[in-house]
């Protein structure tokens, strides 16, 4: 037998309930299963005790983006940005379009100046290393493997202290432990909003419960 809770009262005029019913529920529905993801997620990391941030991705439902930010919050991991102008964040298409990695932080930093932080997505060693001498403050590992991600991690935190390194790219629930180190400040996870079960609501109208309520 399931558990029911009941999370809310509404009381409004019938039409005018029954209206906004679905598209409530779908809201509540995807939002509550980002949420809860989170969560778990959240739970894993705490008792592995790794003080790292977890947080999502740009991967969110389009024109949906404000909600599921949000529901990662209420989750109590990170949005990591929001938009575009939350921070600088220069992937493959960018780096390809100036040139090079060092180019573009360069052309980067020119337009944002020095209240912006740049993150730059690496394949690499040599990728890292060169973005984190170019001046970059996030170096985003995307798709390593735990094994090299750890190495590589303990290599650029020895010549770049400084520099924030994330984990991206692969990451599941269950594979999320075997990338937890002291060298790896964030793990973003597409699979926050992208394949993530809701949690499932329905609205049941209560009948009067006397003449009195009918006639109100």
């Amino acid at each position: 037998m399931e558990l029911v809770t009941q999370t809310a009262v509404v009381k409004g005029p019938a039409r005018c309930v029954l209206l906004g019913e679905r598209p409530a529920l779908n809201c509540l529905a995807r939002t509550s299963g980002i949420a809860t993801r989170c969560r778990q997620l959240l739970d894993i990391a705490q008792t592995a005790c790794w003080e790292g941030q977890l947080t999502g991705t740009r991967k969110t439902t389009p024109g949906f983006r404000l909600m599921e930010k949000y529901a990662m919050l209420v989750g109590g991991i990170s949005m990591h940005r929001y938009d575009l102008s939350g921070m600088v964040m220069l992937k493959d298409n960018h780096v390809w379009a100036s040139g090079s990695i060092t180019q573009a932080v360069r052309a980067a930093r020119s337009v944002c100046g020095f209240s912006s932080k740049i993150e730059v997505e690496c394949r690499n060693d040599e990728e890292a290393i060169e973005a984190a001498r170019a001046g970059a403050e996030i170096i985003m590992l995307d798709n390593y493997t735990p094994q090299v991600l750890h190495a590589a991690a303990l290599s650029l935190k020895q010549q770049f202290p400084s520099v924030l390194i994330e984990a991206s790219g692969g990451v599941t629930p269950v594979t999320l432990p075997l990338y937890f180190s002291p060298n790896v400040d964030i793990i973003s996870m597409g699979c926050i909003t992208q394949g993530c079960p809701i949690v499932d609501f329905s609205l049941k109208v209560q009948p009067p419960s006397n003449e009195k309520d009918h006639q109100q």
